[in-house]
């Protein structure tokens, strides 16, 4: 615990003053986050048997990133169906092509699961410059995902802690329970009022507010059973010792590459 806060009080100033920054700055955050979630996604797949091609894999994850800042996100499938091609191409290159499906197949799922997904804290920042918004509501856009999903994540830990009972999914993790994720929709929700009242007065009426509220713990949840299945059948508790207290990056970000992209698409399609 005391890691935690260490780290917390670290980082979130940092955090938020890149944010309110925005450009390159937080850009290069997120390309940061990204570069280091990559290296130990790719670790993980290796320590399976896979022979990914990590590097062709981190560059393109990083794309998506560059796609991202540059409005040219639309070409993310462009970039993966080449990557596709020349990974299989690239396979015929190696003098044993024993486990080939595998190591094209991790290279990908790398590149989608980080990058892709990991593209969408851009895409939340540069959201004005797409939308005619003052520049500054991308960075509210930020904390808003940020808010609710670690809001959603504290909310379940502390039921689930107190008043958990039903297993959730045991079979991936142990830990959660149903009712500690209904207290995670809860919290969610009232994360979100308080945000809309707050720091995020683009939010629409009650009912939409409450709805994003529980659709962003609701999602969260997913990416961290996500990743808590590939850390089960990588046999690993956490994804690398980056962050103290913390475990990895992508143990830190595995809800938030979930949220972000819903909470990206909902204030595209009926906000802005």
């Amino acid at each position: 615990m005391a890691g935690r806060i260490i780290a917390s009080i670290v980082f979130l100033p940092c955090f938020i003053l890149i944010t309110r920054s925005g450009g390159v700055y937080f850009m290069g955050l997120i390309a940061l986050v990204v570069l280091t979630a990559c290296a130990e996604f790719f670790t993980l797949v290796r320590g399976r048997g896979a022979r990914p091609w990590a590097k062709t894999g981190t560059i393109a994850a990083l794309g998506m990133l560059a796609m991202a800042f540059w409005g040219q996100e639309h070409h993310a499938m462009l970039l993966i169906g080449a990557l596709t091609a020349a990974l299989l191409v690239a396979q015929l290159t190696r003098r044993d092509g024993h486990g080939a499906l595998l190591d094209v197949a991790s290279t990908l799922l790398g590149v989608v699961y980080v990058g892709w997904l990991g593209s969408h804290f851009v895409l939340l920042r540069e959201l004005p410059v797409t939308t005619g918004q003052p520049y500054a509501t991308g960075a509210q856009a930020v904390f808003l995902a940020v808010s609710i999903t670690w809001a959603g994540d504290t909310g379940a830990y502390f039921v689930g802690s107190s008043l958990g009972r039903t297993p959730l999914l045991p079979r991936v993790s142990g830990k959660k329970t149903w009712e500690g994720a209904v207290g995670g929709l809860a919290a969610g929700v009232v994360a979100a009022f308080i945000a809309r009242a707050t720091f995020a007065p683009f939010l629409p009426g009650a009912i939409l507010t409450g709805a994003i509220g529980a659709a962003v713990p609701a999602v969260g949840t997913l990416g961290d059973l996500a990743e808590s299945l590939i850390k089960r059948d990588a046999h690993v508790k956490d994804t690398a010792p980056t962050i103290p207290g913390h475990g990895g990056v992508l143990d830190r970000f595995d809800s938030l590459l979930f949220t972000a992209p819903i909470l990206y698409y909902f204030l595209k399609l009926f906000i802005f």
